[in-house]
């Protein structure tokens, strides 16, 4: 992994912004990509965030790239160190608990349990937890072993961020979550999921999936003089800063036709002549699931205003590529090319 081979306190915190909910394989080139475009702190701090957005664009979850780019400036301003604890780190934004451990035992060396998914893994099975790990009690007990191995290994002369490396790898490629290589593992002789179960991957508890909603979104592919018109979602909410095709969530009772006819009118204050559809694109969000409707569609009254939306452009159709898109737009904008 390339953010492994450095102790650069910069990459090491861009990569596990990265790492959160996005896997190693897929953050690879997103990794070189970013730092190819903000090479240090001050130029992240100094960019633009649609150069930013633009740069994370396929990465999915947004907001970790606008908490980055806000914890960046905020750090420039207070004279550009990086908080070398994980206490400190923790006051940034987009940094918790574990990303807070991470970095600080990676790039400065200090004695910081870093639970994530894997290494909860590990600990669970060690122990014999028979819990749902997400309980209160549960989750002290695990906390409590990891700072306790913690403090083994860095007394045995271990580093720390090596140990929770060793941790997140073995939790990785050793006892993953359906398959675990008990005699690969150099804590099978300590495991009691390993010494009382036929199955160590009953454990953790499952905990029963909740059924995933679906809706159904329409969109408007407006143009005017060969200009399409975008809209920028607000900040402060889901893909917050991306640009997209004016629309929303079909309610109940009504067509996808009239949906995106009544969404441009709460968001941007004009009535549209809906027309033929255009395209329709499928995709999964970590909670939900969506299709969305694009409709070829005409301004037919009114002023465009910022009722629902934190800006809008006509722009021309070969400049769309220099904005930043959510996936599902990203896929109707191929679809207008062909």
């Amino acid at each position: 992994m390339p953010w492994r081979r450095s102790r650069d306190p910069y990459r090491i915190w861009v990569s596990e912004i990265l790492l959160q909910q996005t896997q190693v394989e897929t953050v690879k080139p997103y990794f070189t990509r970013f730092l190819r475009a903000f090479p240090t702190l001050s130029a992240l701090a100094k960019a633009p965030l649609a150069d930013v957005l633009k740069a994370w664009e396929g990465c999915g979850y947004y907001a970790r790239a606008r908490h980055l780019h806000e914890a960046a400036r905020r750090v420039l301003t207070s004279g550009g160190k990086i908080p070398q604890t994980a206490d400190e780190l923790r006051k940034l934004p987009g940094i918790g608990r574990y990303t807070a451990a991470a970095i600080a035992s990676m790039a400065f060396g200090e004695a910081a349990a870093a639970v994530d998914g894997n290494v909860e893994r590990v600990i669970v099975r060690l122990l014999g937890e028979r819990r749902e790990r997400t309980s209160a009690a549960a989750q002290r007990r695990l906390r409590k072993t990891a700072d306790e191995m913690m403090a083994e290994a860095v007394g045995a002369g271990i580093a720390a961020g090596d140990f929770n490396q060793a941790m997140m790898e073995l939790g990785g490629l050793v006892c993953g979550p359906r398959r675990a290589d008990c005699a690969r593992c150099p804590l099978a002789g300590e495991c009691r999921a390993q010494a009382t179960l036929a199955d160590v991957t009953v454990l953790p508890r499952k905990i029963p999936a909740r059924a995933i909603p679906h809706y159904e979104i329409g969109a408007a592919v407006l143009r005017r003089g060969g200009k399409i018109l975008i809209t920028q979602r607000p900040l402060d909410g889901m893909l917050g800063g991306l640009w997209e095709f004016p629309g929303g969530k079909q309610q109940a009772g009504e067509t996808l036709e009239d949906c995106v006819a009544r969404e441009i009118r709460e968001e941007l204050g004009i009535e549209i002549r809906v027309r033929d559809e255009i395209a329709s694109v499928r995709h999964a969000y970590s909670h939900f699931r969506i299709t969305l409707h694009a409709f070829d569609c005409r301004m037919t009254r009114g002023r465009i205003r910022k009722l629902g939306v934190a800006d809008f452009r006509w722009v021309r159709p070969e400049e769309l590529a220099h904005f930043a898109f959510p996936k599902a737009d990203r896929v109707i904008l191929e679809k207008l090319k062909e």
